[in-house]
């Protein structure tokens, strides 16, 4: 967008739009498809950290639960409570 504002005044005197050149089928085509592929490779991305973040969750469930089993019969002592 153009805008002519007045110096002195600071009215706007004119706008221009700037018009939009469209390409031919084919360009546009093929920026549909340059999107998708950006798309799948993105999903694909994204399922391989959620399977990765599940594993290391995994991991670190069983590792607290083997601490839990070390620490059985030993009263539990509140963090707060130790003023």
């Amino acid at each position: 967008m153009t805008l002519t504002i007045d110096a002195v005044t600071g009215a706007l005197l004119a706008s221009e739009e700037k018009t939009k050149t469209h390409g031919t089928f084919e360009d546009l085509k093929g920026e549909l498809d340059k999107q998708k592929n950006l798309r799948e490779q993105l999903f694909v991305q994204e399922s391989q950290a959620q399977k990765d973040r599940s594993r290391i969750l995994e991991e670190k469930f069983q590792e607290a639960k083997k601490r839990a089993e070390g620490d059985i019969g030993k009263p539990f002592k509140n963090p707060l409570d130790l003023d």
